[in-house]
């Protein structure tokens, strides 16, 4: 177990590495120029003088190695440096936004558990009985709606014809059940789908037959194997909808206004503010890595025919 884990922190330090230098290449490539961006902000004519004299204050002027190699310095010493922007610290910025991220990631999944887990195990049991076909009918509909029209229905009927919900901001509980409805049916009518299906494929296994030949009691079956056996599936997905969500769902945090790190990298991109884009793009290499390998450990202790190929 540890020369895995070791194994996966070089893994890690290498890709970040190369990550962090392409995104720092293509970052230069793309049209526009942050200066400007800075100084034209309150629509005041500038001089070419002003601009060099910013952008030469920025480091703007230096060769591209020398700009990655005094961002991986102060990133040693834990400096992401400051928005371009609001010359506050990115760190700062970015503490202030991800509780907002995380308390949307948290609603998110709880509305997509509360649906996804009951849904997906009855029509598993139930298979080609009416709950089956509803949820089949569920996931097609669910998984066809796009999240912004489906976010866009949530605030004309409940927001702004019945009033029961605000429509944007935030401000508390109420200002998080729509972007988190949203965001947890489109995940629920995936998940629902590949539960009902792994549990039918787990229930057909060998050792469920035996078990069920021993006399177990069917409850303990279903909890201790049949369940334990179809999570490899459901947790590689959720890996991948934990990343997303974390990472910012830039499409409802900005139709919800919701000021989370979707909204935030999407206004820095806009103005193209590096430091911030370079911060997104680390928290995000390193938090999706990281979630990949707590879940490539976990498939060791829940399956374990995967930790004896291992050793093999």
């Amino acid at each position: 177990m540890l020369r895995l884990f070791g194994k996966r922190l070089l893994e890690l330090l290498l890709f970040f590495l190369l990550l962090s230098f392409v995104s720092f290449c293509l970052l230069k490539m793309v049209p526009g120029d942050p200066v400007r961006s800075i100084l034209r902000i309150d629509d005041v004519a500038v001089t070419n003088e002003q601009i060099e004299a910013m952008r030469s204050e920025l480091g703007l002027d230096l060769p591209l190695l020398t700009q990655y190699g005094q961002w991986l310095m102060k990133l040693a010493h834990f400096d992401l440096g400051n928005s371009y922007l609001t010359n506050r610290s990115v760190i700062s910025e970015f503490s202030q936004k991800l509780p907002y991220t995380l308390l949307l990631t948290g609603g998110s999944l709880t509305v997509m558990l509360l649906i996804a887990v009951p849904l997906g195990t009855i029509s598993a049991i139930y298979r080609n009985r009416w709950i089956d076909r509803f949820s089949r009918i569920f996931s097609l509909i669910g998984s066809s709606i796009p999240s912004f029209w489906l976010g866009l229905l949530l605030i004309e009927f409940l927001a702004v014809k019945l009033g029961w919900l605000p429509p944007m901001g935030e401000g508390g509980v109420a200002h998080l059940i729509l972007p988190s409805i949203t965001l947890g049916l489109a995940m629920s009518a995936v998940y629902v789908r590949l539960i009902r299906s792994s549990l039918i494929e787990s229930a057909g296994q060998d050792f469920i037959t035996s078990a069920k030949a021993r006399g177990i009691h069917p409850l303990r079956i279903y909890v201790l194997h049949t369940f334990r056996h179809s999570l490899v599936p459901l947790l590689t997905l959720f890996s991948e909808s934990l990343g997303s969500l974390l990472g910012g769902t830039v499409v409802v945090e900005v139709l919800f206004a919701y000021p989370g790190l979707g909204k935030w990298i999407v206004d820095a991109i806009a103005a193209r503010d590096y430091p911030i884009i370079q911060a997104y793009t680390l928290f995000m290499s390193l938090f999706i890595v990281g979630i990949n390998m707590c879940v490539e450990v976990s498939y060791r202790w829940i399956n374990p025919e995967i930790a004896l190929k291992g050793k093999r």
